[in-house]
This record gives structure tokens, C-alpha cells and sequence, in this order.
């Protein structure tokens, strides 16, 4: 190995090889953080619920789901999906419906302990109000416990972000892709994982920063 040289960084690498690779990144990030806290949601009602027929298959989802590595599930889903269905289902849609099938079982315990944390009086004053347990969820508990957990949510959103890069295992166009495609074509691929675990860090800790920052406005207003 010979010494690191990196003179061949230019604005044209970013725009034709990494900028792509950002974009999807980011993408996969925000869908998955969105669908992931959705059904998140719902898994944490369900096994909120007290109902057995819904605790159950809940329970068995969120805990499966946290016991196998993202990388695993990914290449399952990658590899095993097209021979049941007859037909390939892509690098970028396969990243996709995985990371939120899998995000969803750790948001669902974030929001299950948000849920948690809001005082059984809300819940009875609701009810003294008349309302149902789907208005008193949607109306009175959700907003608050989405309020007390959304810098845990934005951690795990960062998490997330790190976590994209294991898409590049299925050939998806990701961040860390679009360096090594940069490193492979100009014969520097040492530099090119270099500068993409600094791109890597500079994004995730600008990310930790606001959420700091936002954590202690919360903690201000409460």
C-alpha cells in the first residue's frame, strides 16, 4: 500500500459518483424512519393492548426481528423473496421494505415505552371525557408520548442513516457505493473509504448535535 493521496478529490467525483449515492442514503433513511414509526405503532398498541391475539404475533415479531442482524435480513430478503415471487425485486426496493420491516420492531419498543411513560390520569381523564380507546390513544396519549420520545426516535434515526451502508452487501447505490465506485475508477479505493467514513461521521455527528440541542429544548419547555 502506498501513501495516501488524494488529489484526486474534485467537486466532478461528488456530482458523478457520490451525490447519487447521498441521495439514496438519505431517501432510504426518511422511508424507513417513516414507515418504520408507523408500524412501529402499531406493533406497540398491539402488544399494549392486553389481547392475546394481538400481544402475541406482536411479541414474536418485535423480538424475532431484534434478535437477527439487519445484514441477514437483508440479503434474505434479497435473495429469497425473488424465488417465491418468480421475479427480481431490485437492490433499491429490497433495501427499502426491508429497513422498514426491521426499524419498525425497534421503533415499536421506543414507542411502546413512550406510551408507557405517559401518567394513567391522562388516560382516565380521557375516559372520564367520554372518549373511546382510539380517540383517547390518537388525541391524548400518542402526541404526548411521540413529544417525550423524539429525541430516542432521531437517535435511532442516526442509527439508521449508519446503518444504510449495509446495503452496498445487495449492490444498492448507497453512499458508501458511490465512493467505492469513485475509488475503483481512479485507483484509489483506500482514499476512497477514507473519505467516506468522514462524510459518514461529519452527518451523523452534525444529526447528534441537534438532537442534543433539541433534547434540551424539550427539557426547557417540560
Amino acid at each position: 500500500m502506498g501513501n495516501l493521496d488524494l488529489s484526486f478529490v474534485s467537486w466532478d467525483i461528488f456530482r458523478n459518483y457520490v451525490l447519487n449515492g447521498l441521495v439514496f442514503s438519505l431517501q432510504l433513511t426518511a422511508i424507513a424512519t417513516l414507515g418504520g414509526v408507523f408500524f412501529g405503532t402499531l406493533l406497540a398498541l398491539m402488544r399494549l393492548s392486553g389481547r392475546k391475539a394481538l400481544v402475541v404475533p406482536a411479541t414474536i415479531y418485535v423480538n424475532g426481528m431484534r434478535s437477527v442482524p439487519l445484514v441477514m435480513v437483508i440479503l434474505w430478503f434479497f435473495l429469497l423473496v425473488p424465488l417465491l415471487i418468480g421475479r427480481p425485486v431490485g437492490a433499491e426496493y429490497s433495501a427499502i421494505i426491508t429497513f422498514i420491516a426491521f426499524e419498525a420492531a425497534y421503533f415499536s419498543e421506543i414507542m411502546r415505552a413512550g406510551i408507557q411513560s405517559i401518567p394513567r390520569g391522562q388516560v382516565y381523564a380521557g375516559q372520564a371525557l367520554g372518549m373511546s380507546y382510539g380517540q383517547n390513544m390518537r388525541l391524548v396519549i400518542l402526541p404526548q408520548a411521540f413529544r417525550n420520545m423524539l429525541p430516542v426516535l432521531l437517535t435511532q434515526t442516526i442509527i439508521l442513516f449508519q446503518d444504510t451502508s449495509l446495503v452496498y452487501a445487495i449492490g444498492a447505490y448507497d453512499l458508501l457505493k458511490g465512493f467505492s465506485t469513485a475509488g475503483k475508477i481512479y485507483g484509489r479505493p483506500e482514499e476512497a473509504y477514507l473519505l467516506a467514513a468522514v462524510a459518514y461521521f461529519v452527518i451523523c455527528y452534525v444529526l447528534s448535535w441537534s438532537v442534543k440541542r433539541l433534547q434540551a429544548r424539550i427539557a426547557i419547555i417540560r
